[in-house]
């Protein structure tokens, strides 16, 4: 899980930003997709861990947006951090595909359709604006 959430994102933030100023790239926009488990520790036991490397995305987003102000360019960062979205995530952290379908229809999800319009959002804001996290929730259910 670190792997993934952490390490992966910091490889690809960084072949992101290489590639960027190899062509001259001023004005590009780096959007990690986060969690509200980077912002929150969920009661849930089991993903707690997960809780604690999407803090970490946090954190990172929050330090390239300060080094990249530091320095002469327009480039931008962003995080979108959905809360329960209906995704192949249950089923690979261990959930038969049955106990997933049950998870989802007992919880309020978003879909991935929701995550993309914010992301559109983002890409859409005027070159003056850093909007730097989506918090996001469906509108019943979850506190």
């Amino acid at each position: 899980m670190l792997d993934v959430n952490v390490v992966a994102l910091c490889l690809c933030t960084r072949e992101a930003l290489t590639s960027m100023k190899e062509r001259g790239v001023d004005d590009g926009h780096i959007i990690h997709i986060n969690s509200l488990g980077g912002h929150r520790i969920s009661p849930m036991p089991g993903i707690r861990f997960y809780c604690g490397t999407k803090h970490m995305v946090t954190a990172l987003t929050e330090a390239l947006r300060q080094e990249l102000r530091q320095t002469d360019t327009n480039i931008r960062i962003s995080a979108i951090s959905p809360g329960v979205v209906e995704t192949e995530f249950a089923v690979n952290s261990g959930l038969s595909h049955a106990a997933a379908q049950q998870l989802y229809q007992q919880l309020p999800c978003m879909q991935a359709d929701d995550i993309t319009e914010s992301v559109i959002h983002v890409l859409s804001a005027p070159p003056h604006v850093q909007i730097h996290d989506i918090l996001m929730r469906p509108t019943k259910g979850q506190t």
